[in-house]
């Protein structure tokens, strides 16, 4: 009963993370559904409940940045063009991976997400709100709080991103927002708060496409992912209205340790060295 109560409570603070930093919440969710002694389920179950549950996070936070008006559209359905077929390819390459090598896989992923949320991002030293990359389409968005961003946006690199971030979703059990926000906001020269909101965005296709491959596959405990959506769809209200009024930067780097130790335990558990 205890596993049950825990559970929303767990996802209501992850969603407040996630919807902040841009981040489905998989970072966090699959490995306490993974290394919690009485979830203790094996990764790719854990991924998969972790992507369903994703579902709501993006759903959520879309919702509270389409109306702060952050949410680039035609970058977000260019990046989805691919993050579909994505993550429909990575949902299948879990399912004839070995367990073991599953979860070194995600421990090892881990520990880059880490290392980047801790020594945050090149283009935070840049102004927010104008970023200028050659090559690029122009973009300009003024926000709900009259904010003016303008940006160029290569669109052409978007589709091979949105691939590798797609795929990092089906696997991992991710949003892709861990692969798509820095690939935005340093790859392509997006201001962060625009990278955060379409990566949420782009984040409904990347994990309804990912889930239906793991209902064929049986790789999801509904009752978990059910409990997991009730906590983030509220958690993620949260974070998404503070994102636009609070720096990250200091959660971002109190959540890098956390993900640093999640990270080593999970190599320890599937290296045999620890239980």
């Amino acid at each position: 009963m205890l596993d049950l109560i825990l559970l929303p409570i767990l996802a209501f603070f992850i969603g407040i993370i996630a919807a902040m930093l841009g981040i489905g919440g998989g970072v966090f969710m699959v490995p306490a559904l993974v290394l919690f002694p009485w979830y203790n389920l094996n990764p790719a179950v854990a991924s998969g409940t972790s992507l369903a549950a994703i579902v709501f996070t993006s759903l959520s936070s879309t919702f509270r940045y389409r109306k702060q008006r952050r949410i680039d559209y035609l970058l977000g359905l260019t990046f989805a063009s691919t993050t579909i077929p994505g993550a429909f390819l990575g949902s299948y390459i879990k399912s004839i991976i070995q367990t073991w090598i599953l979860g070194l896989i995600f421990a090892i992923f881990l520990i880059f997400v880490s290392i980047r949320m801790f020594i945050g991002k090149r283009g935070d030293s840049k102004s927010d709100a104008s970023i200028s990359r050659k090559g690029g389409k122009k973009r300009r968005i003024i926000d709900s709080y009259g904010k003016i961003f303008t940006y160029s946006a290569n669109f052409w690199a978007a589709p091979f991103l949105g691939l590798a971030a797609g795929f990092c979703s089906g696997l991992l059990g991710i949003g892709g927002g861990a692969v798509l926000v820095p690939a935005m906001n340093m790859g392509l020269g997006i201001p962060i708060h625009i990278a955060v909101a379409t990566s949420m965005f782009i984040m409904i296709f990347t994990s309804i496409s990912g889930t239906l491959t793991n209902i064929w596959l049986n790789q999801i405990r509904f009752d978990y992912a059910i409990l997991l959506a009730v906590g983030i769809i509220f958690g993620a209200q949260f974070g998404a209205h503070y994102a636009a009024k609070v720096s990250a930067k200091n959660l971002r780097k109190m959540f890098a340790v956390v993900l640093l130790i999640a990270s080593v335990r999970m190599i320890l558990k599937f290296t045999g060295v620890m239980p």
